[in-house]
């Protein structure tokens, strides 16, 4: 236990400069998911594509964080328990924090510059059904809720599919290097695995389009976004899922090599359980416990 928790409290240091860089990224998230858009111009001949129905949210904004981000650490965790490697642990929850911050500050800065409407706009800027525009532009001059026409201008890209695709595109290599998916031995039994959160993530994406909440466009591009950075985020941190040591952290194998360095320094004083010591750093470095 002791041991577990020296490692933790090094590891903690030693990415504090990380750490610090989170929080900092959270910060300026918090200003930009608060900030106002770009009012683009809204005609009244474009209020046509505009006209779908106001309704609720299938996935709500309190559950994403629960999908992206809840939901992951709780896999984590479980492989944690299972494997007890502090190492594993850290950086697989730094990584997935990263992955989804990051994805946030992106995802909301391209909102607020390029202000487009979502598909719902005519109710959120008429919610009495009467249009009232601009007599020389035709630009729409909207008297709903204040809140409710700033969200109406944050379409694209989508948020809630950026951020799902963020955490559990993230927790979909993360398992796929734990279950070694790629080890040629074609189990797809693996892959099911590996493609359902990715399913969860794609069926938050189709219902912001059935909510009439985005257009496909929007969709895409945020589901895009938001795979790419958790493929970026892992990579930072872990091997490819398809590397031989695709299991584990490149942390870990940083320790072991200096396990290893101290091992063989102290062997040469004392060489009597040399191959002791060589057999339980092998067994580690395959992935033993």
């Amino acid at each position: 236990m002791r041991e577990f928790q020296s490692r933790g409290t090094a590891l903690a240091r030693k990415h504090l400069c990380d750490w610090l860089t989170l929080i900092l990224l959270i910060a300026i998230l918090t200003l930009l998911s608060t900030g106002p858009p770009f009012y683009r111009f809204v005609g009244k001949d474009m209020m046509t594509d505009l006209k779908y129905p106001h309704k609720p949210n299938t996935v709500p904004p309190w559950a994403i964080p629960v999908i992206s981000i809840v939901c992951p650490v709780v896999i984590i965790l479980g492989i944690f328990v299972h494997r007890r490697d502090v190492y594993d642990l850290h950086q697989a929850i730094l990584g997935l924090l990263f992955s989804v911050v990051i994805t946030g500050v992106i995802t909301d800065a391209i909102k607020n510059g390029v202000g487009r409407p979502r598909p719902d706009f005519f109710w959120r800027c008429f919610p009495d059904g009467k249009e009232v525009y601009d007599q020389p532009t035709g630009e729409v001059i909207c008297h709903g809720i204040a809140k409710v026409i700033n969200d109406g201008h944050k379409s694209f890209p989508s948020g809630h599919t950026s951020y799902a695709f963020a955490g559990l595109g993230f927790v979909s290599l993360y398992l796929s290097g734990k279950i070694k998916a790629f080890d040629r031995r074609g189990h797809v039994s693996k892959l099911c695995i590996v493609f359902l959160p990715l399913l969860v993530a794609s069926l938050v994406g189709i219902s912001r389009v059935s909510d009439y909440r985005h257009h496909w466009h929007d969709v895409f591009v945020g589901g895009l976004l938001g795979f790419l950075v958790g493929i970026f985020c892992y990579l930072h941190f872990f091997p490819p899922p398809n590397h031989s040591q695709g299991w584990g952290p490149y942390a870990y194998f940083e320790m072991l090599e200096k396990s290893r360095g101290e091992a063989d320094r102290t062997n040469a004083e004392t060489p009597c359980n040399t191959r002791e010591d060589d057999t339980r750093l092998d067994e580690l470095e395959s992935g033993g416990m």
